[in-house]
Protein backbone atom coordinates (compact mmCIF):
# COMPACT_ATOMS: atom_id res chain seq x y z
CA UNK A 1 0.00 0.00 0.00
CA UNK A 2 1.27 3.35 -0.74
CA UNK A 3 -0.18 6.52 0.44
CA UNK A 4 -0.27 9.31 -1.36
CA UNK A 5 -1.21 13.57 -1.21
CA UNK A 6 -2.90 14.69 -3.76
CA UNK A 7 -4.41 18.22 -5.35
CA UNK A 8 -6.41 19.19 -7.65
CA UNK A 9 -6.79 21.61 -10.88
CA UNK A 10 -9.12 23.50 -8.40
CA UNK A 11 -6.41 23.39 -5.39
CA UNK A 12 -7.91 20.59 -3.06
CA UNK A 13 -5.89 18.58 -1.47
CA UNK A 14 -6.36 15.47 -0.06
CA UNK A 15 -4.76 12.01 0.64
CA UNK A 16 -5.69 8.59 -1.41
CA UNK A 17 -3.93 4.91 -0.66
CA UNK A 18 -3.18 2.92 -3.32
CA UNK A 19 -2.26 -0.82 -4.10
CA UNK A 20 1.11 0.23 -5.63
CA UNK A 21 2.57 3.40 -7.66
CA UNK A 22 1.60 1.78 -10.50
CA UNK A 23 -2.19 1.02 -9.42
CA UNK A 24 -2.04 4.62 -8.98
CA UNK A 25 -0.90 5.36 -11.97
CA UNK A 26 -3.15 3.09 -13.59
CA UNK A 27 -5.92 4.61 -12.21
CA UNK A 28 -4.95 7.99 -12.95
CA UNK A 29 -4.40 7.42 -16.84
CA UNK A 30 -8.09 5.93 -16.72
CA UNK A 31 -9.56 8.87 -14.95
CA UNK A 32 -10.86 7.05 -11.94
CA UNK A 33 -9.22 9.37 -9.43
CA UNK A 34 -10.99 11.82 -8.37
CA UNK A 35 -10.89 14.93 -5.72
CA UNK A 36 -12.54 14.42 -2.96
CA UNK A 37 -13.70 17.52 -2.43
CA UNK A 38 -15.19 18.76 -5.91
CA UNK A 39 -14.94 15.57 -8.43
CA UNK A 40 -12.47 17.15 -10.24
CA UNK A 41 -10.41 13.99 -12.24
CA UNK A 42 -7.56 16.80 -13.01
CA UNK A 43 -5.76 15.59 -10.12
CA UNK A 44 -1.94 15.27 -9.91
CA UNK A 45 0.59 14.31 -6.26
CA UNK A 46 1.31 17.18 -4.24
CA UNK A 47 4.61 17.41 -2.63
CA UNK A 48 4.70 15.42 0.43
CA UNK A 49 7.28 14.72 3.17
CA UNK A 50 8.97 11.32 3.40
CA UNK A 51 7.80 9.39 6.16
CA UNK A 52 10.68 8.63 8.53
CA UNK A 53 10.89 5.67 10.84
CA UNK A 54 11.27 6.85 14.09
CA UNK A 55 13.76 5.83 16.76
CA UNK A 56 13.19 2.26 18.40
CA UNK A 57 14.48 2.73 21.46
CA UNK A 58 12.03 5.07 22.67
CA UNK A 59 9.98 3.92 25.52
CA UNK A 60 7.45 5.51 24.09
CA UNK A 61 7.82 3.08 20.91
CA UNK A 62 7.61 0.07 23.12
CA UNK A 63 4.67 0.45 24.77
CA UNK A 64 1.39 -1.69 23.23
CA UNK A 65 -0.01 -0.06 20.19
CA UNK A 66 -2.33 2.22 20.48
CA UNK A 67 -5.77 1.39 18.75
CA UNK A 68 -6.73 2.37 15.35
CA UNK A 69 -7.72 5.84 14.73
CA UNK A 70 -10.68 6.64 12.63
CA UNK A 71 -9.75 10.39 10.52
CA UNK A 72 -11.07 13.40 12.34
CA UNK A 73 -12.12 17.12 11.45
CA UNK A 74 -10.93 19.50 13.68
CA UNK A 75 -13.66 22.16 12.52
CA UNK A 76 -16.97 21.91 11.55
CA UNK A 77 -17.84 21.12 7.96
CA UNK A 78 -18.16 23.82 5.50
CA UNK A 79 -21.63 24.08 4.22
CA UNK A 80 -21.22 24.13 0.29
CA UNK A 81 -18.73 20.96 1.43
CA UNK A 82 -21.71 19.10 3.67
CA UNK A 83 -24.03 20.28 0.77
CA UNK A 84 -21.95 17.98 -1.84
CA UNK A 85 -21.62 15.41 0.33
CA UNK A 86 -25.35 14.95 0.93
CA UNK A 87 -25.82 15.06 -2.86
CA UNK A 88 -23.51 12.61 -3.73
CA UNK A 89 -24.60 10.38 -1.15
CA UNK A 90 -28.37 10.47 -2.49
CA UNK A 91 -26.64 10.22 -5.75
CA UNK A 92 -24.78 6.55 -4.51
CA UNK A 93 -27.94 5.81 -2.64
CA UNK A 94 -29.98 6.13 -5.28
CA UNK A 95 -28.00 4.57 -8.24
CA UNK A 96 -26.66 1.58 -6.52
CA UNK A 97 -27.26 -1.12 -4.09
CA UNK A 98 -26.61 -1.53 -0.12
CA UNK A 99 -25.02 -5.08 0.45
CA UNK A 100 -23.99 -4.32 3.71
CA UNK A 101 -21.20 -6.37 5.31
CA UNK A 102 -21.21 -8.23 1.86
CA UNK A 103 -19.63 -5.92 0.24
CA UNK A 104 -16.19 -7.15 -0.29
CA UNK A 105 -17.26 -10.83 -1.59
CA UNK A 106 -19.94 -8.63 -3.76
CA UNK A 107 -17.00 -6.79 -5.04
CA UNK A 108 -14.64 -9.79 -5.42
CA UNK A 109 -16.94 -11.88 -7.31
CA UNK A 110 -18.14 -9.30 -9.92
CA UNK A 111 -14.25 -8.15 -10.24
CA UNK A 112 -13.72 -12.13 -11.19
CA UNK A 113 -16.55 -12.37 -13.35
CA UNK A 114 -18.82 -14.32 -10.97
CA UNK A 115 -21.56 -12.14 -10.22
CA UNK A 116 -23.08 -9.52 -13.01
CA UNK A 117 -21.83 -6.17 -12.58
CA UNK A 118 -23.77 -3.36 -10.73
CA UNK A 119 -23.26 -0.64 -9.15
CA UNK A 120 -23.02 -1.40 -4.98
CA UNK A 121 -22.00 0.42 -1.72
CA UNK A 122 -21.49 -1.30 1.79
CA UNK A 123 -18.89 -2.34 4.48
CA UNK A 124 -15.66 -3.69 4.26
CA UNK A 125 -13.24 -3.69 7.35
CA UNK A 126 -9.85 -2.41 6.95
CA UNK A 127 -8.20 -5.75 6.25
CA UNK A 128 -10.93 -6.53 3.81
CA UNK A 129 -10.55 -2.74 1.57
CA UNK A 130 -6.50 -3.45 1.64
CA UNK A 131 -6.99 -6.69 0.14
CA UNK A 132 -9.63 -5.71 -2.39
CA UNK A 133 -7.29 -2.69 -3.96
CA UNK A 134 -4.51 -5.50 -3.64
CA UNK A 135 -6.54 -7.46 -5.91
CA UNK A 136 -7.11 -4.90 -8.20
CA UNK A 137 -10.87 -4.79 -7.48
CA UNK A 138 -11.93 -1.41 -8.04
CA UNK A 139 -13.42 0.20 -4.85
CA UNK A 140 -13.27 3.39 -2.75
CA UNK A 141 -13.89 4.77 0.51
CA UNK A 142 -16.66 6.92 1.04
CA UNK A 143 -16.57 10.69 2.76
CA UNK A 144 -19.66 9.42 4.86
CA UNK A 145 -21.24 6.71 7.09
CA UNK A 146 -23.75 4.64 5.29
CA UNK A 147 -27.14 4.61 6.40
CA UNK A 148 -28.04 0.84 7.62
CA UNK A 149 -30.48 -0.97 6.00
CA UNK A 150 -29.42 -4.26 7.79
Amino acid sequence: MIRYQLKCDEGHEFEAWFGSAAAYDDQAERGLVSCAVCGSTRVEKAPMAPALPAKANRAADRAAPEAPTKPMLSAPVPKEIAEKLSALRREIEKNSSYVGRRFAAEARAMHLGEAENRAIHGEATGDEAKALIEEGVPVAPLPFSLRRDD
